[in-house]
């Protein structure tokens, strides 16, 4: 897929006839789609628009300008605003019915083999690992950043080109209820859980209920599939159970457990990737993880796992994992140049929960600073943990002690808990919001030091990532009405 709105690759996705047919509407005029979008902005010449509604905008207003981009048509609920009579539409009584009609025809009309993801943490790594692991074994679809709820995977499905062989789809929620008419959707043939977690405690009374949230992912499930499930998280029985109650026969678990099929042996973590030994199904592998931590080491077993309940060649899909890169907001490094030297920026800002957030600090203590520098935790909020929220940030302290971590700067009123928690000397600063604390973390920040952001995304931790690296700009650094704009 090329580009951040459109499944691109050169083939005619959609005819407009198809689409009225799929979506049960009305075709005005002939058209030819490479592609799907529901942004005019971000889409490209040749996709179909799907002008959805949403709280704060109509996307009605935007079709006029998709169709000057060149866009090869739209979906509608009624003539848009200064679109010409003649324009190439398809009518019909919803849009995001119609994009689910979309999506549900593209996954009947394929014969890929489909792998669904979803779990508590490291989802769309996963999905990313798996898109790379599978794509120079045939065409692969998957769907673009986190666009894994009631309309992102529809759109996702509905980018899916006929002739793919693989289809990698996420899945989000965070309620019950979510998951299953999204695997219903995608009918996955191989349903991976990464892991079952304490997170969205905010509308969930137990971890039992997010681990049964996960479960509908089985519900939607092709007969003869399995399951992909973490051998070493205390909820893999839970998880079989609820998969053996949906007839699924192939449990494949992964980790460090002893009975995994897809099993970790050794385990070697540099500053900026992961060696590992692994044995699948009684084979031997070895192979390099372009990224640091245990936790992409123990998600890439899933990964081969994945690989091979589809039938695909698990050497040839672990020797791929080395070209793994984190995307922007899950790990990505930065190299950031000031006066008398550079700085290491590793940004986890895209979202944060108790595990990822121990994980990230873990990577952040095997990351050595260079000559004189120190290492940086600038932590926001862990947001829908419910009532266990003050002990899950308190709970980091010791964390952060134990990994080395020299200081530690916090914005927002749950991390308050962790900050009354700190050593003294390790107290960096806390202010009430990202925003607030971004000048304090520019203004501490000195050569060889590495600085790890994490928070979840409605503590809005990527504007100080944005901060940070505009030190390195042509325009001469820090602007804070820039950064809270995010330009």
């Amino acid at each position: 897929m090329s580009g951040p709105e459109s499944s691109h690759q050169g083939q005619v996705l959609w005819t407009g006839a198809e689409v009225a047919a799929a979506a049960d509407g009305r075709c005005t005029a002939p058209f030819d789609a490479t592609g799907v979008s529901i942004d005019s902005r971000t889409g490209q010449p040749g996709d179909l628009f799907v002008a959805l509604r949403g709280p704060n905008f109509d996307g009605h207003a935007f079709v006029a300008d998709a169709l000057s981009r060149d866009f090869a048509g739209a979906v509608v609920s009624h003539p848009p605003p200064g679109v010409a009579e003649d324009a190439p539409l398809v009518v019909v009584g919803d849009t995001l019915d119609a994009l689910g009609e979309l999506g549900r025809h593209a996954r009947l009309r394929s014969r890929a083999r489909v792998i669904g993801v979803t779990g508590s943490v490291g989802k769309t790594g996963t999905k990313e690992a798996l898109k790379l692991a599978l794509g120079d074994q045939g065409p692969t679809s998957a769907n673009e950043g986190s666009l894994n709820n009631h309309w992102g995977l529809p759109l996702s499905l509905a980018r899916m080109p006929e002739d793919t062989r693989f289809g990698v789809f996420e899945m989000g929620m965070n309620h019950a209820g979510e998951i299953e008419p999204l695997s219903r959707l995608a009918r996955p043939h191989v349903a991976l859980v990464t892991t079952v977690e304490a997170v969205h405690g905010a509308f969930f009374s137990s971890t039992d209920e997010i681990a049964d949230a996960k479960a509908e992912i089985f519900a939607g499930m092709e007969g003869g599939g399995a399951a992909v499930l973490n051998r070493d998280n205390q909820y893999f029985g839970r998880l079989k159970t609820a998969a053996r109650a949906r007839d699924i026969k192939d449990i494949l678990g992964f980790g460090a457990h002893a009975d995994s099929v897809a099993r970790l042996v050794e385990l070697n973590i540099g500053p900026e990737f992961s060696d590992v030994v692994a044995e699948v199904a009684g084979h031997r592998v070895s192979y390099r993880i372009g990224v640091p931590g245990r936790h992409w080491a123990v998600n890439s077993l899933g990964v081969l796992a994945a690989v091979l309940a589809v039938g695909a060649d698990v050497e040839m899909a672990a020797q791929a994992l080395r070209e793994l890169t984190p995307t922007n907001g899950r790990g990505r490094r930065h190299r950031v140049r000031i006066p008398g030297g550079a700085f290491r920026v590793i940004d986890e800002s895209y979202n944060a929960n108790p595990a990822s957030m121990r994980a990230a600090i873990e990577v952040v203590g095997r990351t050595p600073p260079d000559s004189g520098g120190r290492r940086f935790a600038v932590l926001g909020d862990m947001l829908e943990l419910g009532r266990a929220s003050e002990s899950y940030h308190a709970d980091l302290a010791p964390v952060l002690e134990n990994n080395g971590v020299d200081l530690v700067f916090t914005a927002g009123r749950h991390m308050a808990h962790l900050w009354d928690k700190l050593p003294p000397p390790m107290r960096g600063g806390h202010a009430a919001s990202a925003e607030k604390l971004a000048p304090l973390v520019v203004s501490a920040v000195r050569p060889g030091d590495v600085v790890t952001v994490k928070g979840s995304a409605g503590s809005r931790t990527g504007q100080i990532v944005r901060a940070l690296l505009a030190l390195d700009s042509d325009d001469g650094g820090y602007d804070s009405q820039r950064v809270v704009n995010g330009k």
